[in-house]
């Protein structure tokens, strides 16, 4: 049987989701506690990959199990993983159901701080620029659509599709406990490697008057990763939420 897993993670002390050598990820947390708890080899796959330091409040993956999975084993999980996880829920769907590859929308919140708040590092970044909120909405509109966005990955990625439809790009901003945030929300089809952070970068130079909106309109067109520079820290970015067909679930 195919399950999928939601989950959510604080990325701090984690080197991003995907395994690799010698370093801690959530992939390899994940793997780790579900193989020694069903005593056998689990391979997981998530929706997506987020970088170093990149956070969670919604994510999935799947794994593939032949028996049924008991009503505790969620509890017993939560138990014998970090704190720094938790996992939501388990259920089954069926077969032959990606977790990347049938996800239909991810969306991702960037918060920001404009008054230094030592007990916000971890969640957001502490931006000292004046910004214009309104330009940076005006440009955010330009990233609307289907539309190659190779400007904004931070790999180069030849001979590979740099394509993604974004639905909604905006930035509010408000009040919490006397902290004035700015949140950029996007939701897309897919998104690049470190995409979201350079974009947002990108428009903060646009805010703080460093580039105009029609110049961000050209970084797009060019579609060159050379002509954009600018990234933004990862502490303060967060996968929200994971939309997929309803036909998928039993």
């Amino acid at each position: 049987m195919r399950f999928f897993i939601e989950l959510s993670y604080n990325g701090k002390h984690f080197f991003g989701w995907q395994i690799q050598k010698k370093v801690n990820t959530v992939e390899e947390k994940l793997e780790y506690c579900l193989s020694k708890l069903l005593k056998r080899s689990i391979n997981v796959v998530g929706a997506g990959r987020t970088d170093k330091g990149v956070h969670a409040k919604q994510m999935f993956a799947h794994f593939d199990y032949e028996k049924k999975i008991g009503n505790n084993f969620l509890y017993r999980l939560n138990i014998f993983l970090p704190k720094s996880i938790r996992v939501l829920n388990i259920f089954p769907v069926k077969k032959n159901i990606h977790a990347r590859f049938d996800a239909i929308k991810r969306t991702y919140k960037y918060y920001l701080t404009k008054e230094k708040n030592p007990f916000n590092q971890d969640f957001s970044w502490y931006c000292f620029y004046s910004l214009d909120i309104k330009k940076m909405n005006t440009a955010s509109q330009k990233l609307l659509g289907n539309k190659d966005f190779s400007s904004f990955c931070k790999k180069k990625r030849t001979n590979e599709n740099n394509i993604c439809h974004i639905y909604h790009a905006y930035w509010t901003e408000y009040n919490s406990d006397d902290n004035n945030i700015l949140c950029f929300t996007i939701e897309a089809n897919r998104f690049l490697r470190s995409m979201v952070r350079v974009i947002i970068g990108t428009l903060i130079d646009v805010g703080r008057d460093k580039i105009s909106i029609n110049e961000f309109t050209k970084i797009i067109e060019l579609n060159n990763s050379d002509f954009c520079k600018s990234i933004v820290p990862a502490c303060g970015l967060f996968l929200n939420h994971v939309l997929y067909p309803e036909d998928i679930f039993l």
